[in-house]
């Protein structure tokens, strides 16, 4: 599973998250924008994914042995996960309302 790069979720990124979605609002709205917003997001996920799945590994082979590190990687690799899912959820809500407008 390659999802590709995020390097922290915490309050400081959750604050640059919302005013880069308050700038997206008032500078650039057009589709390609949003899409290349959601193609960011899921190269950050991916890496995030990638990050924990090597961590496991340094884990499982002796190379590491601070349980908190292995803990709040996995953690910051679920969140952007589960964050990721969510959005692709109301993305697909909204693809299907739109095919489902008469024209």
């Amino acid at each position: 599973m390659d999802i590709a790069s995020l390097t922290g979720i915490d309050s400081s990124y959750i604050k640059n998250a919302a005013i880069e979605n308050q700038n997206l609002k008032t500078e650039d709205t057009s589709f390609s924008s949003v899409l290349q917003s959601a193609k960011d997001m899921l190269n950050e996920t991916s890496s995030l994914q990638n990050q924990a799945e090597e961590a496991e590994m340094q884990f499982m082979l002796g190379y590491a042995t601070n349980t908190h590190d292995l803990q709040n990687i996995q953690e910051k690799a679920d969140i952007a996960l589960n964050y990721t899912i969510a959005v692709r959820d109301r993305m697909l809500e909204a693809y299907k309302e739109i095919m489902n407008m008469q024209i």
